[in-house]
């Protein structure tokens, strides 16, 4: 900055108006007192993380910010890098708990499911766990589904996490041992379809019921990986 020494004396100004004092955003020790260093760290995650994905699924990726979370959860900047290194990081982390708590799901409903079951079994048991899911919470759909589009890092997560679901739709659909190519193109077909279609459902572009389309997806998950289990190696 430039050095004010030389200024020109400005002229004394009238009193300025009473002004309320502003509140300043609670730092959060008085939340803290009493409790174990690791638990106060866990619970100051975890609210960050809880904003992040209000905002994310309501408002969208451009109005998470630093600074927004911070105000959103009442702590200090630094608590904020206490459990995340950037913004980035945060993102990504409420994607990662949204997806694991949807894999979890799907994975105890398959698991539910009687001895003897059939591809076709497996495939609506995961799909209705998972849509149920996704539908129960807007929020949910639109952190899952929509919001990692529009960030680097949260995109490389999706893709992540749509490739597993890719090998667990091929592995379920595979007549015994490894699936063939054509079944885990199949697979990435469908697993990039359902993405879509559960897109333009939540934009209201399909004015499809949950029930009626937990049957859709599964029937055509199904009609392709058994079409793809038929064809063979070629």
């Amino acid at each position: 900055m430039p050095s004010t020494s030389s200024a020109p004396s400005a002229p004394s100004a009238s009193p300025a108006p009473d002004r309320p004092t502003p509140v300043r955003p609670a730092t959060g020790v008085g939340r803290w007192s009493g409790k174990p260093v690791e638990q106060r760290q866990q619970e100051r995650r975890q609210l960050l993380l809880d904003a992040a994905f209000d905002v994310l699924g309501t408002a969208g990726l451009h109005a998470v910010t630093v600074r927004g979370m911070c105000e959103a959860t009442r702590l200090n900047p630094r608590y904020f890098y206490e459990s995340f290194t950037d913004l980035d990081a945060l993102l990504v982390a409420t994607y990662d708990r949204a997806a694991e708590e949807a894999f979890t799901r799907m994975a105890l409903a398959i698991e539910g499911l009687p001895d003897g079951s059939t591809p076709a079994d497996r495939t609506f048991a995961g799909i209705d766990a998972f849509i149920r899911f996704v539908t129960a919470d807007p929020r949910l759909a639109r952190v899952l589904v929509v919001e990692g589009l529009g960030n680097e890092a949260m995109s490389r997560r999706r893709f992540e996490a749509m490739q597993l679901l890719a090998s667990l739709v091929a592995q379920n659909h595979a007549e015994a041992g490894s699936p063939t190519l054509i079944v885990q193109a199949g697979a990435h077909l469908v697993v990039g379809g359902v993405n879509e279609l559960l897109m333009a459902w939540i934009d209201g572009h399909l004015a499809t019921p949950v029930p009626q389309l937990i049957e859709h997806v599964s029937v055509l998950i199904n009609a392709v990986g058994s079409a793809a289990a038929a064809h063979g190696e070629s």
